[in-house]
């Protein structure tokens, strides 16, 4: 028997390549609504948060609800990159042509920023995923790059996305002239308990559930290990299902949750 139907599900609504169910929380409502307010307003953006917190979740909502005739989304997660190879990266992801000098790169990716906004009607919408890992020098360089008509107008939306050390690193003095760019600035905290509890029971009841599969104690034994982070919730989740199946249980227990943390090593 196939573990999804010993518990009636259609999927299993915990792994990362099934199909992904949003959970619609106060703190996700309030994510995607800074985050509008970006895309309508233009300028910098910075989202940040633990690992596993749900930036890049948020992120992938956001964009669906972008209308591709107004909006043109770039993504990159090559921060770790030297400098002139980020920018040939950011170019090649715009549609223009990279070059091998940095002022050249610089050229051609304010050219195709302004062909879209101005030509094209359209807000080049740039994402940095990892953005904690930016280097110092591209990060002195963005007042620069994107800088449009003598810095009175913003032709782009800039999202970068990281760890809550990212907020560290613009606090620097070197970095201030950026930081006072900023116009968007959240970090997203963990679940609180009772939003963690509806995290799952919602993506089980979304995934065809009609049943109770979790115990009220394997519920909050699973809150308590993952401490409000969905990423943990997710892999505790799917353990138990697993672990579940194997002993041919048609309730997960706190016993079973018990044995999926130490599996987890959390």
């Amino acid at each position: 028997m196939d573990y999804t139907i010993r518990y009636g599900l259609e999927f299993n609504p915990f792994l990362k390549n099934s199909k992904e169910i949003f959970v619609s929380t106060d703190e996700s409502k309030e994510v995607l609504f800074r985050l509008d307010y970006l895309a309508k307003t233009k300028g910098f953006g910075l989202l940040t948060g633990s690992p596993g917190r749900g930036k890049a979740t948020a992120i992938r909502k956001w964009v669906q609800t972008l209308n591709n005739s107004q909006y043109k989304v770039v993504y990159t997660c090559f921060s770790t990159f030297s400098p002139n190879d980020f920018y040939r990266n950011l170019a090649t992801e715009l549609g223009a042509q990279a070059h091998y000098r940095k002022p050249d790169n610089f050229r051609v990716i304010q050219e195709e920023l302004t062909r879209l906004s101005v030509e094209k009607r359209k807000t080049p919408v740039i994402i940095i995923d990892e953005a904690n890992y930016i280097s110092s020098a591209i990060l002195n360089d963005f007042k620069l790059l994107f800088n449009f008509e003598m810095d009175s107008r913003d032709r782009a939306v800039v999202l970068l996305s990281g760890l809550p050390s990212l907020n560290a690193t613009l606090r620097l003095s070197v970095h201030e002239p950026f930081r006072q760019r900023i116009i968007m600035n959240y970090e997203l905290p963990a679940f609180t308990k009772e939003e963690g509890r509806s995290y799952v029971l919602d993506k089980l009841q979304r995934a065809g559930a009609t049943r109770a599969i979790f115990e009220d104690a394997a519920l909050e034994a699973i809150l308590n290990a993952s401490d409000g982070t969905p990423r943990i919730i997710n892999n505790l989740c799917n353990s138990c299902l697993l672990i579940g199946d194997s002993r041919k249980s048609d309730m997960i227990t706190a016993e079973i949750v018990m044995q999926a943390i130490n599996n987890n090593e959390i």
